[in-house]
């Protein structure tokens, strides 16, 4: 047996959802005035199908809601009555196709599932209620109309579609606990973390859920709420990662007074599933590269950890920052290839991918450009010296060049702005290197660039910066 609750206009979705929930958890939601409930074996609680009515619409008029209230043998009969009756209607067992006889046939628009309407075409046959829809042939409608004229034949029955699924109440997956005494400092932080992550674990392993995003609220002394949430690679549910990774960002983002309350949410998304291949080589888990990745993060620097990508620039050696997120490659080509036949084998060496085996020149570039004393003659470097141990410099037996680079001049009062040591944020003592150096990378640059080979053997990338009128060997030509 199943009922239906129309509510009426204006009503409130949650409180209608929240009366049904006090008799089944099998109901299903049909629309913000409209639940479909399971009865079945509420007979024991309150009584006979009346009874059950009765009590829907006094629960109902208690929480404010004005409801029509309709108990049929099929969620179908119980949705198209519930339109046309007021008050309270029990429909008796067997009875639900008598029940919508009198009913017109443009009642099935409100539970048809195909968005075509089909009124019209009854209309045209001179049917004017779900009783006449109903006596056709079967083999007749589904001559002229398809499946689809069966399918609305069978709701003018009062015939379910499908079973009833339930409607699941939205979880909060979310863990929060009030101290007793402040607390300061990560590290008794980390024991109030690792208390709720457990239960916070369990409750994602239960629903089959991973974490998308974790959220940290912490409840200062001072009435502020210091917030922050961690985006995660993967979902992922394992208390310890999700409990190193909240410490590791508060340790970059420590908060600015005690703590007496601590709340963790996640955003829940569907489990993550793995499937390796045979042919690839395992990669770190989520969870260790997420540590990992984390703890670079609060010793180099937020945002400074990441995949290298190409930027629409001719500035040498000018690349762009990405989050780190390896992707597997379809490596059944190269090792599969000593496993594959002959044939296949050749044409996967012939593939546009495979690796040339004629020798390539490439330039191996300096971490930092080496400065250089260079000697000219006419314009053009004839000797190279530097103090860079292992570089030995000498006269330049050939030189090509110059070859002149320049741009970004259009940025410059940016880059001053940036470069600014009174707007530049607080490093740690051991980035300042590297942020000096990406910063004066950001700058235009103006300069002349040279190919020499020296007579100690070696080709060198030589470069003059014309700003500053200095030399620097930018890399070795292999």
């Amino acid at each position: 047996m199943f009922g239906v609750v129309y509510a009426a206009a204006g009503s409130d979705a949650a409180v209608l959802a929240a009366v049904a929930h006090d008799f089944t958890p099998r109901l299903e939601m049909c629309g913000p005035r409209e639940v479909v409930l399971d009865l079945d074996g509420l007979t024991h609680l309150f009584g006979d199908a009346r009874a059950i009515a009765a009590e829907l619409r006094r629960t109902a008029a208690e929480r404010g809601l004005h409801v029509r209230i309709v108990l049929a043998g099929t969620r179908t009969a119980a949705r198209l009555l519930v339109r046309h009756r007021a008050g309270v209607t029990v429909i008796e067992p067997g009875a639900d196709a008598a029940a919508l006889a009198p009913l017109p046939v443009e009642a099935l628009t409100a539970v048809a599932p195909d968005p075509n309407d089909l009124c019209s075409t009854f209309r045209r046959w001179g049917l004017r209620t779900l009783g006449d829809v109903a006596a056709l042939p079967p083999a007749e409608v589904a001559a002229r109309l398809g499946q689809e004229g069966v399918d609305w034949q069978r709701l003018a029955r009062g015939d379910d579609p499908r079973p009833l699924v339930p409607s699941l109440p939205e979880e909060r997956f979310e863990q929060a606990l009030d101290l007793e005494w402040p607390i300061e400092g990560l590290e008794p932080l980390s024991f109030v973390l690792g208390r709720l992550m457990d239960p916070l674990s369990a409750h994602l392993e239960q629903r089959d859920r991973g974490a998308a995003v974790l959220h940290v609220r912490l409840h200062l002394v001072t009435k502020v709420v210091h917030e922050r949430s961690v985006q995660l690679p993967a979902p992922m549910r394992d208390a310890r990662t999700l409990r190193t990774l909240a410490l590791l960002d508060l340790e970059s983002h420590p908060p600015a007074a005690a703590i007496d309350r601590v709340v963790v949410a996640v955003d829940p998304t569907p489990g993550r599933v793995v499937q390796y291949s045979l042919l690839a080589r395992p990669q770190p888990s989520p969870e260790q590269l997420s540590t990992l990745m984390a703890r670079l993060g609060a010793l180099m620097g937020e945002g400074r950890c990441g995949s290298p990508t190409e930027v629409d620039s001719w500035k040498p050696g000018a690349f762009g920052m990405t989050p780190f997120a390896p992707v597997e490659r379809a490596a059944a080509s190269h090792p599969a290839s000593a496993v594959l036949s002959p044939a296949l084998s050749a044409a996967l060496s012939a593939a546009p991918w495979a690796v040339p085996k004629t020798p390539a020149v490439a330039l191996r570039r300096f971490r930092f450009a080496v400065p250089a004393r260079v000697a000219l003659e006419a314009g053009r470097p004839v000797r190279v010296a530097t103090d860079r141990r292992g570089l030995a410099g000498g006269r330049v037996e050939v030189a090509a060049g110059p070859w002149r680079t320049s741009g970004q001049w259009w940025d410059r009062a940016e880059n001053a702005t940036l470069a600014s040591p009174s707007t530049s944020p607080p490093t740690p003592p051991q980035t300042r290197r590297n942020l000096a150096s990406d910063l004066a990378g950001n700058l235009a640059w103006d300069r002349d660039e040279w190919d020499v080979a020296l007579s100690d053997g070696a080709t060198y990338r030589l470069f003059r910066e014309r700003t500053g009128d200095a030399w620097f060997l930018e890399g070795i030509v292999d």
